[in-house]
């Protein structure tokens, strides 16, 4: 039969999706916690009262975590100027505020102390800081995470150069559970990496006696086992200080210590028995990318090696 249906037999067809808005908060969390964490500050917090709500929950903050966020891209010059600085450093502290003791991981770049005393002072469960190219976070801030946070066990402030061995000091005094240090520097020998990224001026604070922060691992952070100096200024008196005092290090990150030869590492490093990989400063570099009266000492490791090109 083809006439026309009986009237009110017809099922009625929604006009629209789902209505987002009215989910539980329960079911929001759930959804949110599969984002990231740049991805709940720019999607959710935008959305409206209840989405906002749900992406400030407390059970989606333990860990904070814009590593990957800056991982995912090139580096802008933007992120090295103070207004974006600001910016990390109010997202950070609304979730200290937010959820205080139970943030436990720590994983951003560009804070500064504002933000990392917050943190100290409210979060002593915290096991993970990772806080690199970091130009206003010195030792005032570290110094405080060393004695409010005892149970850290993972601290990154690499490209941090506020950062000097005192409070390096203070940390592998005070929290005995540290295990994993990276102190790595940017690439002194090719500043033209970083040249219009970021500025000279704080390139060329670069921390300049490596040997006295490799002496201060080796007294202070006897239980380390992950350990990255990359581009340390560190010589083979710093290298033994830190292998004598360091013998359960089961991973040593040298990449870019020019002033270590391969003799150097070899005679510190034989009694390490806990090491499964150490990584060496391998590379070549042309004299041309120098200039010998900055560099002089190309010359000597040129005649040392009777080549063209410097290699350890």
């Amino acid at each position: 039969m083809n006439g026309p249906e009986p009237e009110g037999t017809r099922l009625a067809v929604p006009m629209h999706g789902p209505e987002w808005a009215e989910l539980t908060h329960e079911c929001l969390v759930n959804i949110f916690s599969r984002l990231s964490t740049a991805h709940i500050w720019t999607g959710p917090l935008l959305v409206c009262k209840s989405w906002r709500r749900a992406s400030t929950d407390p059970s989606l903050h333990s860990v904070f975590d814009l590593e990957s966020f800056f991982r995912s891209g090139t580096e802008l010059p933007r992120w090295w100027l103070p207004e974006f600085e600001k910016k990390i450093d109010s997202m950070l502290i609304s979730v200290i505020n937010w959820i205080g003791g139970s943030l436990t991981e720590i994983r951003t770049r560009h804070c500064s102390d504002r933000s990392i005393i917050l943190a100290s002072e409210r979060c002593p469960n915290l096991v993970v800081l990772l806080a690199k190219s970091c130009p206003s976070f010195t030792d005032k801030s570290l110094s405080r995470v060393a004695f409010r946070c005892p149970n850290l066990q993972e601290l990154d402030v690499s490209y941090c150069y506020e950062i000097s061995h005192e409070s390096l000091a203070l940390i592998g005094r005070n929290c005995p559970n540290l295990r994993t240090l990276k102190r790595n520097l940017m690439n002194w020998l090719d500043p033209s990496q970083h040249a219009g990224i970021v500025p000279n001026e704080y390139l060329d604070s670069c921390p300049q006696d490596g040997d006295l922060e490799a002496a201060v691992i080796g007294k202070c952070m006897t239980q380390l086992k992950h350990l990255e100096i990359r581009f340390s200024k560190i010589s083979a008196k710093g290298l033994t200080s830190i292998c004598d005092g360091c013998i359960e290090l089961e991973y040593l990150d040298l990449s870019g210590c020019a002033n270590l030869t391969s003799r150097d590492i070899l005679n510190a490093s034989e009694n390490l028995k806990s090491l499964k990989k150490i990584v060496k400063p391998n590379f070549y570099i042309p004299r041309s990318v120098f200039h010998t009266e900055r560099y002089g000492h190309w010359r000597l490791y040129d005649e040392r090696f009777q080549t063209d090109v410097f290699r350890i």
